[in-house]
């Protein structure tokens, strides 16, 4: 098992929630994001202890290979880890953004689109997301939505409550509102397209780019199921609530021991603390786990147990 150092992101929409939440301390003002597990190329996640300790992800993967990433993702991904897993505290309003999905990404020389998922857990008063349309949009009146500014009018806002759950397909437009704070999970990728951005000005008083005609070409202008994934949040049993072709991910919530068997997976898995505090064993290793920590659990595990210190929330995920 391990655990890595958090990579911490300034951003001009970013709060002060992130810290708090983790219990660290920083010097950077604004932090937006805190990417957990990272194989993203500079960006790549460094093991916190142990004996691998200072190792990069992909310098880990290099090292115990298919032991690590499952026979099937080794053959597929290689040393890139193929998930991107964040914390996000948007203090003002992110942009209007767009993803493009594999066969774009690759037509453009990237390995792979990104398709993610958001778990909320805290919300302002009045906080929303935007997640796809209300209704179709004609292509035709797009550029004129985006400099008009009435993109804003097209998009499916909802507001949002600790808990929920909202699945991105690559090629949906989507926002996160100010006030939110969610976990992210998404395929290994940095590929995001600004359709608009409020006009705001950074701090030399330029305003970010848009990316007009790459965000058009992504944009499924017939996506309008936006709504929050649909789930029944059960104690001590595990809840599925994303499946898709790049990722699943289950929802654990537990009050006493939880065991997880994973012989059948042949796959990594990621455990992101949520909130409260355990004890993770898994074979003759015993990591404690807190609020605001990801733990990295070899595919080569037969299985886990959870025993949460009071009661504890985690996201598990594998590819």
């Amino acid at each position: 098992m391990w655990i890595f150092n958090p990579i911490l992101k300034s951003t001009i929409w970013g709060g002060e929630r992130i810290a708090t939440y983790k219990g660290i301390a920083t010097d950077l003002e604004k932090v937006g994001e805190s990417w957990e597990l990272s194989g993203v190329e500079g960006d790549e996640s460094v093991v916190a202890e142990g004996i691998d300790a200072g190792m990069t992800l992909p310098a880990l993967i290099d090292r115990y290979g298919a032991s690590l990433m499952g026979h099937r993702n080794y053959e597929k991904f290689g040393n890139r880890f193929p998930l991107l897993i964040k914390f996000i505290d948007a203090r003002e309003d992110l942009s209007v953004q767009v993803h493009p999905d594999d066969a774009m990404s690759q037509k453009y020389g990237m390995p792979n689109g990104k398709t993610e998922m958001w778990f909320v857990l805290d919300a302002a008063e009045g906080a929303r997301l935007a997640n796809g349309f209300k209704n179709p949009v004609d292509p035709a009146d797009y550029e004129t939505l985006v400099k008009s500014g009435e993109i804003e009018n097209v998009l499916n806002f909802v507001e949002i409550k600790p808990g929920d759950t909202y699945f991105i397909p690559a090629g949906r437009v989507h926002a996160i509102g100010k006030g939110a704070f969610v976990a992210e999970i998404q395929q290994t990728s940095d590929a995001t397209y600004r359709l608009y951005d409020y006009h705001r000005k950074d701090k030399n008083g330029n305003e970010r780019e848009l990316h007009t005609e790459l965000a058009k070409e992504a944009v499924n202008f017939n996506d309008t199921d936006g709504n929050p994934v649909d789930y029944k949040r059960v104690k001590n049993v595990p809840v599925n609530i994303v499946r898709c072709p790049f990722f699943t991910t289950n929802l654990l919530e537990a009050d006493h021991e939880l065991m997880r068997d994973y012989r059948e997976n042949d796959s990594f898995v990621a455990l992101i603390f949520t909130s409260g505090e355990a004890v993770v064993t898994c074979g003759e290793e015993k990591t404690p786990a807190h609020q605001g920590e990801t733990i990295l659990i070899p595919a080569s595990a037969k299985g886990i147990s959870i025993e949460p210190k009071e009661k504890v929330t985690v996201l598990e995920t594998y590819v």
